[in-house]
């Protein structure tokens, strides 16, 4: 039995969908499964694994939001990104978070006040 790439290279090079499934003795509708799959995806490889939750373009997106406020919350990013990005799940968020190197939140910075600088804001 041939490999679905001589589907292809049949197609290519202009024959029917019936000529190539007579040539290779094999179903008209698996020769055009496999010409649709090489359409859409340009490969007939199995895929495997579950697909990703969230795009390159969310999690660029996700990195923006967080480099510029370090103090937001996972619920609260999810919350900002669940309109763009389809995301609900502040889990995914802290996933792809701690993926990009982001682990934990940065505080709120606050001033140091000696009791120098004290008595001068006291003026």
């Amino acid at each position: 039995m041939q490999t679905a790439s001589t589907n292809i290279c049949d197609r290519l090079c202009n024959k029917s969908i019936r000529e190539i499934s007579l040539l290779l003795i094999i179903p008209w509708s698996t020769v055009s499964g496999i010409i649709t799959k090489w359409k859409q995806l340009r490969t007939t490889a199995h895929q495997s694994g579950r697909p990703r939750k969230m795009t390159e373009r969310g999690q660029r997106m996700l990195k923006r939001t967080v480099r510029r406020s370090r103090q937001l919350s996972a619920e609260s990013i999810a919350k900002n990104l669940q309109n763009p990005c389809g995301l609900q799940i502040s889990t995914t968020v802290c996933r792809d978070l701690h993926g990009m190197g982001f682990h934990g939140r940065e505080p709120a910075s606050k001033s140091y006040i000696t009791k120098c600088n004290a008595m001068r804001r006291m003026k």
